[in-house]
């Protein structure tokens, strides 16, 4: 084999291997302050408030990625999203980007129940905002190995 085979097959590997669409907090930041800011705030348990402007009218979402759905404390959840939540629902990227996608739709597959519907009526229907959008969430998460977490 030649120089160029050589490089031309290892440029195609390296490519294969890399994700189709690399996620990019920064936009997700930009879309949350955009649109999810009306009804949800990022705010860490002694008050900070990274994003949003607390409408409560959604729960925060501070440290909500990676965990079970519904366990905001003291946020008063839907029926749909609580059975779910009761199934083991957790927010993994690929539940979140599906929740975004379609939320409704999301929790009826879920819960295999026809009548479980979301409050939430924003969806995303670009698969790439919604992970964005996670990576946003991901980004500013609390650091699992921090003291006191």
């Amino acid at each position: 084999m030649n120089k160029l085979t050589i490089l031309a097959a290892t440029s195609m590997a390296a490519a294969l291997a890399a994700p189709v669409a690399a996620q990019d907090a920064a936009a997700g930041e930009e879309f949350f302050n955009r649109q999810c800011v009306t009804c949800h705030v990022i705010e860490t348990p002694d008050g900070e408030t990274i994003a949003g402007r607390n409408m409560k009218t959604g729960p925060n979402l501070y440290g909500v990625i990676g965990g079970p759905a519904a366990e905001v404390e003291g946020f008063r959840y839907q029926p749909g999203i609580t059975e779910a939540a009761e199934g083991g629902l957790v927010w993994t990227e690929e539940n979140f980007t599906a929740y975004l996608n379609n939320n409704t739709q999301f929790l009826r597959e879920f819960t295999g129940s026809r009548r479980a519907r979301s409050a939430m009526n924003f969806m995303v229907p670009d698969a790439e905002m919604a992970a964005n959008l996670y990576a946003y969430l991901m980004s500013v998460a609390p650091d699992p190995n921090a003291e006191g977490s």
